[in-house]
């Protein structure tokens, strides 16, 4: 073979072979873009679907904090004996049963909010155990007192909660 056939051949697959190299890789941009915009149009769906989801287990646990504030909670169970310990564990097993009926919800929520709903919790507990341990409190009804005063001298750990979750869901939008 000579080289003006070689020249020949090569003035025909040169250009053939970078036509070629290049609808590869505008195909591939190509591909990638569609990939892409499917997957935003998949995510903005779900999205739009799970948002009604997410709102109402945020709802369920404005809920949830507002029957576990201790001016809503202490009001609405009374006591059935005048034993302080077990108006105690009475008020403690309300919170608890409270909280397993939504133990669901927090597939919905972020993990700081979930953790902050249960420190939520754990605190309303613990300041109805701390009041139940005081020496003046000696009835169930005397308990009460202790722990709604309390609730005079600085805020429920439910309204901290709640404070958290308006703006979550504010964020949401």
């Amino acid at each position: 073979m000579d080289t003006t056939k070689i020249i020949e051949l090569l003035s025909y697959t040169l250009p053939a072979v970078i036509t070629g190299g290049v609808a590869y890789y505008f195909f591939n941009l190509h591909t990638k873009n569609e990939e892409g915009r499917r997957r935003y149009l998949i995510q903005r769906d779900a999205s739009k679907n799970a948002l009604p989801i997410r709102l109402q287990a945020y709802e369920r646990m404005a809920l949830f904090l507002e029957r576990i504030n201790p001016s809503n909670l202490l009001i609405r169970i009374a006591p059935n004996s005048s034993d302080k310990m077990d108006y105690q564990n009475l008020v403690v097993l309300h919170i608890e049963n409270e909280f397993e009926h939504n133990l669901t919800q927090q597939i919905y929520l972020s993990d700081e909010c979930w953790t902050i709903i249960t420190t939520a919790k754990n605190a309303t507990i613990q300041m109805v155990r701390k009041a139940a341990l005081s020496p003046e409190v000696d009835s169930a009804n005397k308990l009460r007192e202790a722990v709604l005063n309390e609730l005079l001298e600085k805020q429920s750990p439910s309204n901290n909660a709640l404070a958290y979750i308006k703006n979550e869901v504010g964020g949401l939008w």
